[in-house]
Formats: C-alpha cells, sequence, structure tokens
C-alpha cells in the first residue's frame, strides 16, 4: 500500500496545478491518515481500491489493457455513487448517483462482453 501511495504522490506532483506543492514540506503529511475515511470524505477506502486495481489490470496488449483498467475504473465510480446513496439525502444528488450506478454498470458489462467476444477472460 506504501508503494502505490507513493506512486499517487509522484504522479499528483507531476500534475498541472498541483506542481506548484513540490516547494511544500511533506514530511510532516500523515498519508495513513489523509486515507482514513471522515464524515466529509467517506470515500478513500473505495478510491484506493480503484486505483490499486486499475493499476494491476494487465491485458495482453494495450487495448485490452485499457479495457480492463477502465472495468477497475467504472466499478469505482460505482462503489462512490453508492456511498454517496448511503450518506446523502440531498435529491439531486441521489439522482445523479443513481444515473451513474445505472450508466456505469451497463459500460462495465459492455467492457466484459468485449473481453469475452475477443477470447478473454472477463474480470
Amino acid at each position: 500500500m506504501k508503494k502505490i501511495i507513493a506512486v499517487m504522490i509522484v504522479g499528483l506532483l507531476a500534475t498541472p496545478g498541483i506542481a506548484q506543492m513540490q516547494g511544500m514540506d511533506h514530511s510532516k503529511m500523515d498519508m495513513g491518515q489523509m486515507m482514513k475515511p471522515t464524515r466529509a470524505n467517506p470515500y478513500p477506502p473505495a478510491e484506493m481500491e480503484m486505483h490499486q486495481k486499475m493499476m494491476s489490470a494487465m491485458g495482453g496488449d494495450a487495448t485490452e489493457t485499457w479495457v480492463r483498467k477502465m472495468i477497475e475504473h467504472h466499478r469505482g465510480a460505482i462503489a462512490m455513487s453508492r456511498i454517496v446513496l448511503r450518506d446523502t439525502k440531498d435529491a439531486k444528488v441521489r439522482m445523479m448517483a443513481n444515473k451513474a450506478v445505472t450508466e456505469q454498470t451497463r459500460e462495465v458489462g459492455e467492457l466484459q462482453d468485449w473481453l469475452k467476444a475477443h477470447g478473454k477472460r472477463a474480470q
């Protein structure tokens, strides 16, 4: 997990808009604490699971790898949408989250169908 967090930090530091953080003292950042869910941010476990699965998703070529990574990306969106559905009372957000679950589930199915149609194992 520490390796994944380090990779995420390196990726963030290379991101435009976040690059200005490079001059900051990161030695006091507690990544373990940042990754704990809170009432205001219940998403870290779902985000970490998605990122871990996306990073390990591999295929026989770039196309299959993309399909496998996108499956995990969509599953992450479903997981986060289910969290907000559990926690929010906002009708508009509930509607959008339900729509996201429906659409992302459909897209996972389409990607799984592509794998099967190309003789690949589903995930």
